[in-house]
């Protein structure tokens, strides 16, 4: 009789790469928004859901290898990607960031 976890691990690893490539294509597509933008705002959320896109192929990594370096490296992304955001977000409404 086979144990019924034993395929666990090859689906972990296929749906872990399924979402790697499914989140690498849609930082493409944010890429096209950031590009072809109507509007600054439109960038700048564009922008913002790359820098979230990353984080999440930072962790999608570190599922897949096994190493919770990965983790750190994707927290200091959003802690940047949050600052970054809200700078922008600054300069595009008031025209400065530092007064």
């Amino acid at each position: 009789m086979s144990d019924p976890t034993m395929g666990a691990p090859v689906l972990l690893e296929m749906t872990v790469a399924g979402a790697l490539i499914l989140v690498s294509g849609l930082c493409v597509l944010c890429s096209y928004r950031v590009i072809r933008g109507p509007t600054v705002p439109d960038r700048v959320v564009a922008l913002d859901t790359i820098a979230t896109n990353v984080v999440a192929i930072a962790v999608l990594f570190a599922l897949l290898t096994g190493r919770g370096l990965f983790v750190t490296v994707s927290l200091v992304l959003a802690i940047i990607g949050f600052i970054a955001t809200v700078s922008v977000a600054k300069f595009v409404t008031e025209g400065e960031v530092i007064e």
